[in-house]
């Protein structure tokens, strides 16, 4: 084995099992399988053009030096985004240690105890910060969560407003201008008409349905809003506000003063800037709006013995339920980052939050006053961290500032802007004043400024309510404590470190330790995403390599990195062809081709971006009907706007017919929009453009590499074909996008940047050869299984010679006659130490299963052998007697330990079903989760303190 080559240590199978496993399926060599599994017209005509493959040391020495490319300034912008410090030892035990990065989405609660708690906590820091009585488990950044808002408004909205055609929406001036810009991508398409201007000036009326408010304002003032909120009520209009969390320690809360919503980003909780993200948002509401509130909230519930449980509540609003019903296409969040957050403010408690918000706000205060003795006006009457300086000549300095490494906020009317943060230090201050020292400017020997002691928070503005004040807050402020909470959640979660995770249409492949340690580094985490675009120099390189890379994978023309999740580059992918159309005088064309089986996404996506959803059937194969799709097609020619195509298909199959149907989506003036979640079945071996796509998105965080997290980060970039290029999203403070460039898709410039780092080093140490061979396998692997299951399991769908792509679906529900449900099976496979696959996805009632490439032998037969053992307890168990070891599963230690044991199987049978099981038992922490409880009983915070006082 060549052992500086990254394919070997990144795909599982050994060469000596690759013979057995080819022979096992009965083909003589990959090509033949790939030729049994992709059709051949579609096939690559020449290799990928990459450069050759690196070694894990050549990429660490290579990602080093272009990290030194990148100036790293002394960053006072602000603009949403702060300096902060990540403690060690979050940064050690959660941010580089893959028992909290690879875990996934918390689907299935018995075995994602930990991270429920921990996403608990975070929801309540929310919730008792903004005074709101219900928060969501994060969403992908401030810009994105202001749009969520501004959209489940306009869902709430009265019936008497639901009567009127076009509705505005409120936007105060003070509002961040990236927040605008995505403000604007969304209004557009819905009809939503935005008004921005003055709050001060606003004339009420009964056009408007909602108002946006920024506190404290982007350039550092502090409103008090309470006026302005309570006569929005009385003119029946809702108000959502984008605050600073750290401000709301010393600030009232908005909720005291009434409003609907807030959102914000939880970015200055210990989150390194990144050059944009990945950054956990927040999103609090009243409960009156559980049913409407976008992404997820994590509640309390019971388990069978009647023990607190955590799971996912409300899950009826997951949008593969709502579809095109759906208000919000939001399937993710971004739980590692929710995790850190919250895990920051256990660190801190509120006490020690308290006193960073006062540092911070002390430090302001003590420049403010500096500067005013110095002869310069601070135009902010009322501030936090952010003060508004009169400089008159910008430009000098900017000059000035720059050569000593120091970044303010420049705007064009001679004003600057200075957010001071947590890392800031009395010698930092001195180091901003000498700028101001060297500007040219005569003294009015008149002090302007406040004395450092003097009270710039208005009594009516002062926070005055306790927050934090549960046992969780309050218990964890040493290293040893923290260290030691975090892996007591860490235990409770089984993730990729464990065992395989063979979630279909999720690839839960390996997430390399050489690409995740970069992350660590400073030259990239501590990148303001507004900087000039010559200090981040490594980071462009990176970035435009990356894009570079994915256009040639994919075989199209241009590539944007803005969208910061899958579901938000559906979106950004159908807008750009959306601004195609209207680029064509063709606006008109607003149906939007949706099969059956697609994710629920899509046509959530399509309805955001303004056009109307067409299902067409799949056939008994579970193919794209392609009769039923022509005749939709030629019904709608005139307005047809696009087909969104997954490829392989949902069912996990290479449709033949796949050209025949992009051509004629194309002969009717539509585009084709492919969404990339099963890209890992593509890579080298075919490719969008060469099905006849113009434009997909790809999951990062699937495909190229990004640990899911627990639920979170993704990055879903779009690629697309030459004439959608011109159209590529742009950001308002730093150029992005093409020529013609949609607005603001996501809140930084190259979204999730920081995360980008991890498919940079994927591609960089496979390269052309252990990306196609990284594809070969992951179909070998899938094959194998199905092959090894046969006889015990029909598989739904296969090709036409009866190959699986790289996933495939088992049918459980022919096992209803003995009385057992798809679930039940989920659950049992934690007994043998096993995360589900995708369950009743896309069909209820079956499994949807994806090993990946990275997976080896053993591992494949372990899970087939626990898969067989399972089958041979369906086959015993009955309808009419529910007491049998799959009912009752997943068995606990509790149970294990438990002086009774009242079951009709032995604890063997129960805990440790097959041999490999007692070598690495994995304990679920809790029985199954009583899913209906949970919801009639919504509980999404923390206990109270005085609730543990109670128990003892």
């Amino acid at each position: 084995m060549r052992t500086d080559l990254f394919a070997s240590r990144h795909i599982g199978i050994r060469e000596d099992d690759l013979q057995h496993m080819l022979k096992t399926i009965d083909v003589d060599n990959l090509e033949q399988l790939i030729h049994e599994t992709i059709p051949s017209e579609i096939r690559l005509q020449r290799p990928l053009q990459l450069p050759n493959p690196m070694s894990e040391h050549e990429f660490l020495a290579h990602i080093q030096e272009l990290s030194e490319k990148n100036k790293v300034f002394k960053t006072y912008i602000g603009l949403g985004y702060n300096e902060c410090i990540t403690p060690s030892v979050i940064k050690r035990n959660i941010l580089e240690n893959p028992g909290w990065y690879t875990a996934y989405t918390p689907y299935q609660a018995e075995i994602a105890q930990g991270r429920l708690e921990a996403l608990l906590n975070f929801q309540t820091v929310v919730s008792d910060l903004t005074g709101m009585e219900l928060a969501n488990a994060s969403l992908l950044d401030e810009s994105t969560a202001a749009a969520e808002a501004m959209t489940m408004l306009y869902d709430v909205r009265s019936r008497e407003q639901k009567k009127n055609e076009v509705l505005k929406f409120f936007v105060s001036e003070e509002v961040l201008p990236q927040t605008i810009s995505l403000l604007r991508t969304r209004s557009t398409p819905l009809g939503i008409e935005l008004i921005i201007g003055n709050h001060e000036e606003f004339t009420f009326d009964n056009d408007f349905y909602g108002a946006l408010l920024q506190y404290p304002g982007k350039h550092g003032q502090i409103h008090d809003y309470e006026a302005f909120v309570t006569k929005a009520k009385a003119n029946d209009i809702k108000v959502a506000v984008a605050a600073d969390i750290l401000s709301l320690v010393l600030l009232k809360a908005p909720g005291e003063f009434g409003v609907d919503v807030v959102v914000g980003t939880t970015q200055r909780f210990g989150i390194p800037l990144g050059y944009g993200g990945p950054h956990a948002a927040f999103f609090a509401t009243r409960e009156a709006y559980k049913r409407s509130i976008p992404g997820r909230i994590i509640g309390v519930t019971k388990d069978t013995d009647g023990n607190h449980a955590l799971r996912m509540a409300l899950q009826t609003r997951e949008q593969h339920i709502k579809r095109d019903k759906a208000t919000s296409n939001i399937c993710t969040a971004q739980v590692l980052l929710a995790v850190m957050a919250g895990m920051y403010a256990v660190y801190h408690g509120p006490k020690g939050l308290k006193f960073i918000a006062e540092q911070v706000h002390s430090k302001t205060k003590s420049l403010s006053q500096k500067l005013g003795k110095s002869g310069f006006q601070q135009l902010n009457s009322s501030f936090f961290d952010t003060i508004l300086v009169d400089v008159g000549d910008v430009e000098k300095l900017k000059s000035i500032a720059e050569q000593k490494g120091i970044n303010f906020n420049y705007i064009d009317t001679g004003l600057v802007s200075i957010s001071i943060n947590e890392a800031t230090t009395n010698q930092d201050i001195d180091s901003i004043l000498s700028c101001f020292n060297e500007l040219e400017k005569e003294s009015n020997n008149q002090s302007s400024g406040s004395d450092s002691t003097e009270e710039v928070i208005p009594n009516s503005v002062q926070r005055n309510t306790p927050f934090l004040q549960n046992e969780v807050f309050n218990s964890h402020h040493s290293e040893t404590e923290l260290m030691r909470y975090i892996k007591k959640l860490e235990r409770k979660d089984l993730a990729l470190n464990h065992s395989m995770i063979s979630l279909g249409s999720c690839t839960m492949k390996l997430n390399a330790a050489s690409e995740m340690l970069p992350l660590s580094w400073a030259q990239w985490g501590s990148i303001h995403p507004f900087v000039p675009i010559d200090q981040a120099e490594g980071y462009q390189i990176v970035l435009e390599e990356l894009a570079k890379n994915l256009s040639e994978i994919t075989g199209f023309a241009g590539t944007s990195l803005q969208p910061n999740s899958g579901a938000q580059g559906e979106y950004a992918g159908l807008m750009t062809i959306r601004a195609y159309h209207e680029s064509r005088n063709e606006g008109h064309r607003d149906i939007c081709i949706i099969p059956a089986s697609a994710h629920g996404t899509n046509p959530a996506s399509a309805v955001m971006a303004g056009m109307k959803v067409v299902v067409t059937k799949t056939d008994e194969r579970g193919n794209i009907d392609v009769a039923d799709l022509e005749e939709k097609v030629i019904a709608h020619s005139q307005n047809l706007a696009a087909l969104m195509v997954t490829y392989p298909s949902t069912h996990g199959v290479f449709e033949s017919s796949i050209k025949k149907i992009t051509n004629m989506i194309h002969d009717h003036g539509g585009q084709v929009y492919m969404d990339g979640a099963n890209m890992n079945a593509q890579v080298g071996l075919t490719n969008p453009a060469t099905i006849g796509a113009d434009v997909c998105h790809l999951n990062l965080h699937k495909t190229f590499a990004i640990p899911h997290g627990g639920g979170g980060p993704g990055v879903g970039p779009i690629c697309v074909a030459p004439q959608l290029v011109p159209f590529l999203p742009g950001n308002p403070i730093i150029k992005t996008g093409g020529e013609q460039a949609i607005s603001a898709i996501s809140a930084a410039p190259w979204g999730s940047s920081l995360a980008c780092l991890i498919s940079y080093g994927y591609i960089k140490m496979l390269g052309e050869e252990g990306l196609r061979h990284s594809t070969e396998i992951a179909i070998l692997n899938a094959n194998y299984i199905k092959h090894r299951l046969n006889g015990k399991y029909e598989v739904l769908y296969t090709g036409e010679q009866g190959r699986a792509a790289h996933e495939m679906i088992l049918d459980c529900r022919p096992f209803k006659q003995n009385g057992i449900e798809v679930t039940d099976i989920a659950k049992r496979l934690m007994d043998y130490g096993f995360h589900a696959p995708t369950v009743s996805f896309p069909v209820a009632g079956t499994v949807m299963i994806e090993p990946t490439e990275s997976e080896n032998l053993a591992e494949l037969d372990r899970f087939c052998d626990a898969m067989i053992s399972i089958r041979h307890e369906i086959d015993a168990a009955t309808a009419e007697d529910p007491n049998n070891v799959l009912k009752n599963s997943p068995h606990t230690l509790a149970m294990a330990t438990s002086d009774e044991w009242n079951f009709p199987y032995s604890r063997q049978k129960a805990l440790f079903p097959l041999p490999y099981v007692s070598e690495n038992k994995f304990w679920p922490s809790v029985r199954r989760v009583d899913d209906a409880y949970g919801d009639r009983n919504l509980i999404c915070t923390c206990a109270p303190i005085e609730a543990y006082a109670e128990v003892e």
